[in-house]
């Protein structure tokens, strides 16, 4: 039997450039930018996964928007169990959930969140049974996530079907959102989760890059400022690796923000979708991303302002990816990844794209969902 859990507020604050979705304010204030939860139809993408692949599935879940409601979207007839108060859910429910799912004989429990939610999952059941996490948040530092919704459902399937099953410890760690809105990134290692392993399946751990890089970020940003050309807006994302392009020009960098420059001078600082939107209505423009080290996501980690809706805009000939060698020598030959929330973009994200590494120095790397 599968177990279900859905935080329904995770990844609220990602596109509105909120930076995570913990604590009322920070909801409320998402809410009031327009941000609308997306957790359920990520986890309902996993289900529709599993429901597709062949044997009956039962799934033991929460209420409404804790769980039930994702299932019967994914044409499946959940167990529902426990009660909540909708539309006020706390980690506590997520801490209960977890137990009770447990208690229920749950052989695996799914659940949709970030960091925050794989925490509170760790906290109520340890590494007593195993459990995978839906992609859902706007942090994922985690290495007990699934790459994305639909490769979750397809794990479960094969660990639940299976006579042996593998699994292995994964990471559990989370930051403070607070310091992290700040420009620290300290993520904090909780413990370990008990996850269903495929490595093509499962994303890795979030490592910072090391210090003796200097000297190549500082060409390869020398490289991205010599073509600016004037009228074009260049939307630049979070990251140590892109800071040297703002720091060059003599602007500041938001370390975990989206900054938009025009003409060689910071035009937005820590913009959001909306802000986004608005800049490209007016100017033509490029993207400057680098993918998150030991992960190698692209778009749809810690970057939800960079939209489907913004990517679309821009079109895959003005997204300018740049690495240093060595975080795509550490990726060990696996993909960059794309994980947008909308399958149709990741789809023609996919595919070869070239990567500066340098100053006029480029590699061509595949690109994968």
């Amino acid at each position: 039997m599968l177990g279900l859990i859905v935080n329904p507020v995770a990844g609220l604050g990602g596109r509105v450039g909120l930076k995570g979705s913990d604590g009322r304010e920070v909801q409320a204030r998402a809410q009031e930018l327009g941000a609308t939860p997306g957790a359920a139809g990520r986890a309902a993408e996993a289900l529709r996964r599993l429901a597709s692949l062949r044997g009956p599935q039962q799934i033991l879940t929460y209420p409404g928007e804790m769980g039930e409601d994702s299932a019967r979207a994914a044409g499946l007839t959940p167990i529902v169990v426990g009660s909540i108060l909708p539309g006020h859910t706390t980690a506590d429910d997520t801490l209960a959930a977890a137990q009770e799912l447990r208690r229920q004989g749950a052989r695996l429990i799914l659940f949709a969140g970030g960091d925050g939610t794989a925490r509170d999952v760790y906290r109520a059941i340890g590494e007593s049974i195993p459990a995978l996490g839906i992609p859902a948040g706007v942090k994922i530092f985690s290495a007990a996530f699934a790459i994305h919704p639909a490769a979750a459902g397809e794990l479960a399937h094969e660990f639940l079907r299976a006579e042996s099953r593998p699994v292995r410890e994964a990471e559990v760690l989370d930051l403070d959102e607070d310091a992290y809105r700040a420009g620290r990134v300290s993520p904090r290692l909780y413990g370990y989760l008990k996850i269903p392993y495929r490595r093509r399946l499962i994303q890795g751990s979030k490592s910072p890059s090391p210090l003796d890089e200097r000297g190549t970020l500082e060409a390869i940003a020398q490289d991205v400022i010599d073509p600016m050309r004037e009228g074009v807006a260049y939307i630049v994302g979070p990251g140590s690796s892109t800071r040297p392009i703002l720091t060059r020009l003599g602007l500041e960098k938001t370390l975990v923000g989206i900054d938009v420059i025009l003409d060689r001078r910071l035009l937005i600082a820590d913009a959001n979708e909306a802000a986004l939107l608005e800049v490209l209505g007016k100017h033509p423009a490029r993207v400057v991303v680098t993918p998150i080290g030991g992960q190698g996501y692209l778009f749809g980690r810690g970057n939800q302002p960079i939209s489907p809706a913004v990517l679309q805009a821009v079109g895959r000939e003005g997204i300018l990816v740049i690495s240093t060698p060595e975080k795509i020598h550490a990726l060990r030959g696996r993909p960059l990844l794309v994980d947008s929330g909308d399958p149709e973009v990741d789809r023609w994200l996919t595919g070869y794209m070239k990567v500066i590494t340098g100053y006029h120095e480029r590699i061509v790397y595949r690109v994968s969902t």
